[in-house]
C-alpha cells in the first residue's frame, strides 16, 4: 500500500489549479506515493450560499486529509510576507494528528526578512517580528522539524508553475530517500 500525501498550499487559487494538482500527483505517483489535492474531492456546490460552500470545501478536505498519511505544503509567501492561512491550518491538522509534515517555499528568505521594518526588529505596527532564522512562523517551521520532515528553500517565481512542480519533485525525492 503506498502512502497518501495532502498535497497543501494555496494552488488551488491559480487559473492552472487542476493541472498543477494533476502533475504533482503524477511527480508523487513516480516515486510510488499517492497524492491527494483539495480539489480532488470535487465537491458539489451547487444549490449551496457561499458559506454553505465554504463549510462544503472545509468538510471534504477534512476527510482527505484524515485519508492521508502525511502532508507537502507549499509555504510559499501567499497575500503577504507568510504561507496562506489554510495551508497554516492544514500543517496544524496533519501534525496533530501525528502525522508528518513536509513542505517546500519558493522564496529563500527568512520570515523576518519579508517582514518591513522601519525600526530593526519591529514592523509598522509597533509589533515584535520574529528572527528565529526561519523560513516563515516558529510554529509551522516547528511542526516540520518535530515530525521528522523537511522544508525545502529553493529561489523560483511563484506564478511559474514549473518552479512548483520542480521543488516539489526533490521534496518527494527527499521524501522517498528517507523510507
Amino acid at each position: 500500500m503506498s502512502l497518501k500525501i495532502y498535497l497543501a498550499g494555496p494552488d488551488v487559487f491559480r487559473t492552472d489549479a487542476k493541472e498543477l494538482g494533476e502533475a504533482k500527483a503524477r511527480i508523487c505517483a513516480e516515486y510510488g506515493f499517492e497524492g491527494l489535492f483539495p480539489l480532488d474531492a470535487n465537491v458539489d456546490l451547487s444549490n449551496l450560499t457561499p458559506y454553505e460552500s465554504g463549510l462544503a470545501i472545509y468538510a471534504a478536505d477534512i476527510d482527505l486529509m484524515n485519508r492521508c498519511d502525511l502532508i507537502v505544503a507549499n509555504m510559499t509567501p501567499f497575500r503577504g510576507p507568510g504561507l496562506d492561512g489554510g495551508t497554516a491550518f492544514e500543517m496544524g491538522y496533519m501534525r496533530a494528528q501525528g502525522k508528518p509534515v513536509w513542505g517546500y517555499t519558493l522564496d529563500t528568505r527568512d520570515y523576518g526578512d519579508r517582514i518591513e521594518q522601519p525600526e530593526p526588529g519591529w514592523d509598522e505596527q509597533k509589533q515584535h517580528v520574529e528572527a528565529f532564522g526561519m523560513a516563515d512562523n516558529l510554529m509551522l517551521v516547528g511542526s516540520i522539524a518535530e515530525g521528522g520532515g523537511e522544508l525545502l528553500r529553493e529561489a523560483g517565481d511563484p506564478a511559474d508553475p514549473r518552479h512548483h512542480l520542480n521543488a516539489f519533485r526533490r521534496v518527494i525525492e527527499k521524501l522517498a530517500a528517507s523510507r
